[in-house]
């Protein structure tokens, strides 16, 4: 449910459009919950809103035209808007071709992918196999510290994944998704060390995020994580699992592709040099 909020309805209707959204989950979150944004650019056509752009935190902006209004300026115009406002970093998810054009036609450069991998849930998996001194279990109130400091230490160069914080993790765990049956952790000598959180939606499941700790990589972890999740998503009856991960990963690349994974789409973000 998108509930009132004028932006939420422009983007399910951009979505049915082009099958693909064009807000990410941090957006929605930050709307829903009324958070004040960094860039938040509206156009009203016929007493309605038509055009979107909006950022929160340090995060790219994300614009979005409804499919009725294109082809008339309005993408261009709140472009150039926001460009003159000093906002040099977006994101266009899908990289469908008007974004591709508008972004070529204002010299912005692609300077990052996020490729969405997704697998067939109904092909046979892996069989699970232990790491050695590494405890699989499913998650307790009790690690939420553990957690966001594992995640911190895991993810430190990645720009948004790493910035999670107390308030984040249980901005996400009051999503309705949320299922703590389906957040696993990895514990060594009684130290959290990894975890797997999945997200399930109706048929599809995702590999939501899986982080391991410095100190534990090496041992296999991330994949015997990543194999409890998938395992888990599947008996709980996904027919599709996707996840996202960075097109220069190419360990973590390899790994996916290794458990089946293939390309599905690809979000890019353009940066004004």
């Amino acid at each position: 449910m998108t509930g009132s909020d004028p932006r939420l309805s422009l983007a399910e209707r951009v979505t049915r459009a082009d099958g693909v959204t064009p807000l990410n989950e941090a957006s929605r979150i930050a709307i829903t919950a009324g958070e004040s944004p960094r860039v938040d650019r509206t156009v009203d056509r016929d007493g309605g809103l038509v055009a979107a752009a909006f950022a929160v935190g340090d995060a790219p902006v994300e614009l979005f035209v409804d499919p009725s209004f294109r082809r008339a300026g309005l993408g261009r115009g709140l472009l150039d808007a926001v460009l003159d406002d000093g906002e040099t970093r977006f994101w266009a998810h899908g990289d469908l071709p008007g974004a591709k054009h508008l972004a070529a036609d204002t010299g912005l450069q692609a300077v990052r992918t996020l490729l969405v991998l997704s697998r067939d849930a109904l092909v046979p998996l892996p069989e699970e196999r232990p790491v050695e001194g590494v405890t699989l279990r499913t998650w307790r109130d009790e690690d939420a510290e553990a957690l966001v400091a594992v995640n911190a230490r895991a993810f430190a160069s990645h720009p948004e994944q790493g910035a999670m914080d107390a308030a984040d993790l249980q901005a996400r765990m009051a999503q309705p998704w949320f299922d703590p049956g389906g957040l696993f952790i990895a514990e060594r000598d009684g130290t959290v060390v990894g975890f797997h959180w999945t997200k399930r939606e109706g048929d599809v499941g995702e590999v939501y995020v899986v982080g391991v700790d410095p100190s534990a990589q090496g041992l296999g972890l991330g994949k015997a994580l990543t194999l409890r999740g998938l395992h888990h998503l599947v008996a709980a009856g996904a027919t599709r699992i996707d996840l996202y991960v960075e097109g220069d990963n190419v360990p973590a690349l390899a790994t996916y592709e290794g458990l089946g994974f293939t390309e599905s789409a690809r979000d890019v973000m353009y940066a004004r040099s």
